[in-house]
This record gives structure tokens, sequence and C-alpha cells, in this order.
């Protein structure tokens, strides 16, 4: 079975999607505090879907 999957993200693309600059990425990722990656080689990747999932467990209900 052929399994359909969206392409693996650059730190750039989701720079650009979250508004952050890609040094803040790199920082979280230093930190652990970021969505999770992966290597590739030498590449940092991530799955569109952690990036969603992460960003939605940012999400503050205002009880602060």
């Amino acid at each position: 079975m052929l399994v359909s999957r969206r392409p693996l993200a650059t730190p750039e693309q989701v720079s650009e999607y979250l508004g952050v600059p890609v040094g803040t990425l790199t920082m979280w990722r230093y930190r652990k505090v970021g969505m999770r990656f992966s290597k590739v080689g030498r590449h940092v990747r991530y799955d569109w879907a952690d990036v969603d999932a992460w960003l939605a467990e940012q999400s503050s209900n205002g009880a602060a």
C-alpha cells in the first residue's frame, strides 16, 4: 500500500510558517524546547504534523 505523505519541511519553511527567525529554531533545538525534528544526513527537517501539533500545544486559553 502506498502512503501519501507531505514533504518534510526545511528550517526556512518552518521559520516562514511560524514567523520566527531560523536562529530561533536553532536555539529551540539546542534547548530542546521546540517541536520534534529529524536529521537527514546533516540536514535538519521537520514533519509538518509535528510542527502543527507543537503549535497547538502552545495555544493559551487566556487563563494565565
